[in-house]
């Protein structure tokens, strides 16, 4: 029995929850059924601006991941043998569908996962469509983007997915894997799962073949059992570097192709001939669009010496005009922080970061008094060594320090673990391929930032992790070659 067929009520919902119907319970998504858990467990997931229960969702056991696999590995074969062009007319569909309900998905990811309304209706929801339409024009086409190769699917595909861009994540990882002849089980984050099971709802009403994709919700442990699995011979995943470290322990033991991209320290550089206004615009959008949930957000300012006064104070008198409050509300700019535990890792990097010297701005905002809220915070007198400048914190923090010349800021910028992005100010073109070629990140921006494309690339180095999803290079990773 579908459990949570009423959620399409949602379809018609204006832009705020008065007229979300959301299920009370939702099931596991398994060879084209809603399933119930076979232990009859469930969790609650919850409005992290309200501290409000939205549903209970299912917990999937060892049964219940052997069930998703083994319709994944029945479906796959039949799959396979559909044209590229039948294939990519299902996934046309699931794009065309998300587009027509895409206001009741900005919604539910808004209110699941506490960003502000503006970002999931413009931004995550149109950019998981775009996902769909792109890789469903390749569907009948692997073989022009790889010639000479003889592209093959690489049959059943364990994906897992964050809590920061829950839908868009999906998209990221289930489209170029339908497109290339795989099947999916798929799991999102279990604080965010809500997108996820709306996806299934339009893959089910797409009429996608029965264990095509399978959606099964659950915690870290439901993780494990998926990527300790003997069916899937890829895992492909999203999230912190030490779990990612992990699931590549484990795909090594069994000799499964795996995709990791995980965490980052992003450098953003402004150098003294940079258009300061537009540069601002990109800090602000670079750290605290997402509340600073954004694996590639530019958590590091390096700002040239000579122009530092000047940035700092616009960015001081831009940080103080940002609206914090409900993400519903088309008005604000930052939303709540996706969950308690989230919080208080931001609320003890804050502690660090005093007591390791720097000194702390916040803006003087008044924080609600339910839910969890982080005002947007920058550091400065940093010094390369500090914790706030090496370790992730995942939050609306941003750590300042100067420099003179290109090649002292280049040394800075590299001086991580991580390798996933950069953001370069000038007007200088020669200083754009210069930074471009010298930094090690898998994205580089130029006078913009956290600009995405489903045409690009995007993937990291070092402890970012490793393989690429969009594009060309992002089918790649989903196909193997005779």
């Amino acid at each position: 029995m579908n459990m949570s067929k009423t959620s399409w009520k949602l379809s018609e919902a204006p832009e705020g929850a008065d007229h979300i119907q959301l299920a009370k319970r939702y099931e596991l998504f398994i060879n084209g059924s809603w399933t119930a858990p076979k232990a009859g467990t469930y969790f609650k997931t919850i409005n992290p601006a309200t501290e409000e229960t939205l549903a209970e969702v299912a917990q999937a056991d060892k049964d219940d991941v052997d069930a998703a696999f083994k319709a994944a590995q029945a479906a796959q074969p039949k799959w396979q043998a559909l044209s590229g062009a039948e294939r990519g007319k299902y996934i046309y569909r699931i794009a065309r569908m998300l587009q027509e309900r895409s206001r009741a998905f900005a919604v539910v990811e808004s209110m699941n996962g506490g960003k502000p309304i503006r970002e999931s209706r413009d931004i995550d929801i149109p950019l998981a469509a775009a996902h769909f339409f792109y890789h469903a024009g390749w569907a009948d086409k692997l073989e022009y983007a790889f010639p000479m190769r003889k592209p093959q699917p690489i049959g059943v595909v364990a994906q897992i997915i964050p809590w920061n861009f829950p839908l868009l994540m999906a998209a990221w990882k289930i489209a170029p894997a339908l497109a290339c002849g795989n099947t999916v089980v798929l799991k999102p984050a279990e604080t965010t799962p809500l997108t996820a099971l709306l996806l299934a709802e339009v893959i089910e009403a797409a009429q996608l073949p029965k264990g095509v994709v399978n959606i099964i919700t659950g915690d870290g442990q439901t993780g494990a059992l998926m990527t300790a699995h003997a069916i899937p011979q890829k895992l492909a995943f999203t999230g912190s570097t030490e779990v990612g470290r992990k699931i590549q322990e484990a795909a090594i033991k069994r000799n499964k192709r795996v995709t990791l991209e995980l965490g980052g320290k992003a450098a953003n550089i402004i150098f003294d001939d940079a258009p300061i206004e537009a540069a601002v615009e990109g800090i602000i959008n670079g750290i605290y669009f997402n509340q600073g949930h954004v694996c590639c957000a530019g958590s590091r300012l390096f700002v040239q010496e000579s122009v530092y006064d000047k940035v700092l104070l616009k960015l001081k008198r831009r940080m103080d005009s940002l609206y914090l409050g409900d993400p519903l509300d088309k008005n604000t700019d930052i939303g709540a922080i996706n969950s308690k535990s989230q919080l208080e890792t931001i609320d003890r990097y804050l502690k660090i970061g005093q007591e390791e010297g720097a000194e702390m701005y916040q803006t003087d905002c008044e924080l609600p008094a339910k839910g969890f809220w982080c005002k947007p915070t920058l550091f400065t007198h940093v010094a390369q060594s500090n914790r706030i400048a090496q370790e992730e914190i995942f939050g609306p923090v941003l750590a300042i320090q100067t420099f003179r010349t290109i090649e002292e800021v280049i040394g800075q910028a590299n001086n991580t673990p991580y390798g996933l992005s950069a953001g370069v100010w000038t007007d200088k073109g020669s200083k754009i391929f210069q930074l471009t070629s010298a930094l090690k990140a898998g994205v580089v921006w130029a006078n913009t930032y956290n600009k995405f494309d489903p045409t690009s690339p995007f993937g990291g180095y070092k402890e970012s992790g490793f393989g690429r999803e969009g594009g060309v290079h992002g089918l790649e990773a989903y196909l193997r070659f005779e």
